[in-house]
């Protein structure tokens, strides 16, 4: 390996201008039995752009040994490890996209080139529902005649595969090395589950979030899309700052249940978005009642009316009730959303859900760009 070293000599650092061999970047080189070798060097303070403009010149530099398909470019952080059940390659084998781990760079907010909004749906508490609620109102919102994607934001618990039955598929990378993102349902979709395997724990600093997710946001070819519904874990963590010091947002949608236990958690979770100067588009009550098959009743299993009286009390628009019915229960565990499913217009969950979609259309003043693909198709 070691003439693979002295070929790899005048590789640079594109911030910098010195090559890595001068920043002692260079970690490790060896082949496996596949033939290919790997290529493991230290990516700490580099951008996104500068590790691509790396790679290249890594594979130019080994063109006369090794075919572009047998070199594999690995990266570590001087201070956290390679995460399990992930892979930290940067130049992918075979056409599968791969990430390239390591932490997040804050910069200047920037918007996600061809999306016209991004709206994120978020709860400071875990199991109010938020990506059942985040997957059908993007499908109500494309039923409408918008362009819509996806983007699963939840690193550690990643739901959206499982609620769009995309378990075991694996996103591409396309011709300019950018992340392909799945179709579901006529939606773009992207999610950390795609990237490891289903049991496999995600055992990660907080910081190491913010490369994905810019990646997510910045390296994935969206195309062009009318919103983009970023689904995001509980809490005011790594995750939320990486999205509002990173990325232009048009606003954020707040879940919770009723009962008070979750609204306590769910009021800072608006207080955190309000202090960082992101709108609110308003608030959501999920699982608001029990909605049997066989009756008209109302269950209010949870309390009755506990978000909008928040909602009133912090001075945001309240967005609507969604009730809990077994069809979406079953809906999700199916990974069949109860927006795919028009045997369920008549029910008052598919009221609630057209409803806040309308709402949230009027308050961010989006441009039903998509109408003129479906009215011409």
């Amino acid at each position: 390996m070691e003439n693979t070293l002295k070929a790899l000599g005048g590789v640079k650092n594109p911030q910098t201008g010195k090559t890595l061999s001068e920043e002692a970047r260079w970690v490790n080189t060896e082949a496996n039995e596949n033939g290919q070798v790997i290529i493991t060097y230290k990516r700490d303070g580099i951008s996104p752009a500068s590790k691509r403009k790396i790679e290249d010149e890594i594979i130019s530099s080994l063109a006369d040994k090794y075919k572009e398909d047998k070199v594999l470019v690995k990266t570590v952080s001087a201070d956290a490890s390679s995460p399990s059940g992930a892979s930290s390659s940067e130049k992918p084998t075979s056409a599968h996209a791969n990430l390239k781990v390591g932490h997040g760079v804050n910069g200047n907010k920037k918007r996600i080139p061809g999306v016209n909004k991004v709206i994120a749906v978020s709860s400071c508490k875990g199991g109010v529902g938020k990506s059942t609620v985040s997957v059908n109102l993007a499908l109500t919102l494309k039923e409408k005649g918008y362009s819509v994607g996806i983007l699963d934001a939840d690193i550690y618990g990643p739901s959206m595969p499982i609620l769009l039955n995309m378990k075991g598929q694996k996103p591409q990378s396309t011709p300019e090395k950018k992340i392909k993102p799945l179709e579901a349902f006529g939606m773009s979709f992207i999610s950390f589950g795609l990237f490891i395997n289903d049991e496999d724990p995600v055992i990660w600093r907080g910081p190491m979030l913010g490369g994905v997710l810019n990646q997510f946001f910045f390296d994935t070819d969206w195309g062009k899309l009318d919103y983009l519904i970023v689904d995001l874990p509980p809490g005011t963590g790594d995750t939320q700052l990486s999205l509002v010091q990173n990325t232009e947002v048009d606003g954020v949608i707040v879940v919770s249940t009723p009962q008070n236990l979750a609204i306590a958690d769910t009021i800072k979770g608006l207080k955190m978005f309000q202090q960082v100067n992101t709108p609110i588009i308003g608030m959501v009550e999920n699982m608001a009642y029990f909605a049997p098959d066989d009756s008209d009743k109302k269950y209010f299993i949870f309390g009755e009316k506990g978000v909008e009286k928040v909602a009133k009390a912090q001075n945001v628009p309240f967005l609507g009730a969604i009730p809990l019915e077994i069809q979406m229960r079953k809906s999700s565990d199916e990974g069949a959303p109860y927006m795919t499913d028009s045997a369920n217009k008549s029910r008052p969950g598919w009221k609630s859900y057209s409803d806040i979609a309308e709402k949230v259309v009027k308050i961010t003043a989006g441009e039903k760009k998509g109408i003129l693909n479906k009215l011409f198709n």
